[in-house]
């Protein structure tokens, strides 16, 4: 029951969501709050561009196949997969699940947990600190754009004003960090708890001020039952296509064992740490909280369904390495007389 039991950052969400149901932020309060969760914000990038290591982005980017597969999975295969759950709407889905569910899919690969899974598994490393880096770099040109493009087509508004607020606002204290990344990284990466208290913190308060935003004009009355179910289950259908395809793909293209497993976790992944900021400033003055939904509930299932596929990628490694050194080991024991 260990394996399916939620972690603390899980809980500590659930118990934020309920907080901004019941104990909205409200008048003053709410201006406090949203000022400490901005500068949270900021900060948290400027910590992302501080703790990661041009060299060893720029020593990975050789590798330019495996990134070109990973580049397509998160913002090629999840964007057409996004439009296809929009035609769920709004028979199965509330609008405002789709458009979560379709900003869900434009979003950036996670770093740590992709990197943590691929170590796990035995595979490429570094080209997973690179892909992984690159994808949230890129990530933020990148999915204002999407989101403006694919929302249109889909049939919701949009402002080009918020690519702007994202430059502003995530890509400025980014840059800045990486400016100041040879004399903050390795001090950084020595205090990784406090940076952790910045990187969930600075979420937990968006995340309490979009539900409390989204409850008071009626999020839980306007999504009924069914569509948080068929939710529930878009996010698990598109966690498992992608991971189907990046490791069919993989294996045709001719990538090693290594690079595979490189290429389905980083592949595979989405952002909660990118995505919910992201998902203030894009649709600041909507249903935030019922957009970042989809989003949550994919965060936990990645997690859940990455660990138990990289535990059986470890599993086969270890079988291969006990079946090569039985084959190859020296007969030990004595002939018979």
């Amino acid at each position: 029951m260990s394996r399916f039991r939620p972690d603390t950052f899980t809980l500590l969400l659930i118990v934020t969501v309920a907080l901004g149901t019941v104990l909205p932020a409200q008048g003053r309060a709410e201006e406090i709050v949203s000022l400490v969760a901005n500068a949270g914000i900021a900060l948290l990038f400027f910590l992302h561009g501080a703790r990661i290591d041009r060299r060893t982005a720029v020593a990975g980017l050789a590798h330019w196949r495996l990134h070109l597969v990973v580049f397509l999975a998160t913002f090629g295969l999840f964007p057409v997969l996004g439009l296809a759950a929009g035609l769920l709407s709004p028979t199965l889905l509330t609008p405002t699940l789709a458009a979560g569910v379709l900003f869900l899919c434009v979003l950036p690969s996670t770093v740590q947990s992709s990197i943590a899974f691929t170590s796990m598994a035995g595979g490429n490393v570094p080209a997973a600190v690179c892909s992984a880096s690159a994808s949230n770099i890129i990530g933020m040109f990148l999915t204002p754009l999407l989101v403006t493009a694919l929302l249109s087509v889909h049939g919701s508004g949009f402002e080009w004003k918020a690519v702007g607020d994202i430059l502003l606002q995530l890509l400025a204290p980014f840059v800045l960090g990486q400016l100041l990344q040879p004399w903050l990284g390795g001090v950084l990466n020595r205090h990784k708890p406090l940076t952790n208290i910045v990187d969930r913190g600075s979420i937990l308060l968006v995340v309490y001020l979009a539900f409390g935003h989204a409850v008071a004009s009626g999020l839980w009355s306007r999504t009924p039952l069914p569509a948080l179910v068929t939710m529930l289950v878009v996010d698990v259908v598109l966690l498992a296509i992608v991971l189907t395809v990046t490791t069919v793909a993989s294996r045709r293209l001719g990538f090693s064992r290594e690079d595979e497993i490189t290429i389905v976790f980083c592949g595979s992944k989405k952002s909660l740490a990118s995505g919910v900021p992201m998902a203030n400033v894009i649709f600041a003055g909507q249903d935030v909280g019922g957009v970042v939904l989809p989003l949550m509930i994919f965060h936990q299932v990645q997690l859940f369904a990455c660990a138990a596929l990289a535990r059986r990628y470890a599993r086969r490694a270890a079988e291969v390495e006990a079946r090569e050194a039985a084959a190859f080991a020296p007969t030990l024991a004595p002939r018979p007389r």
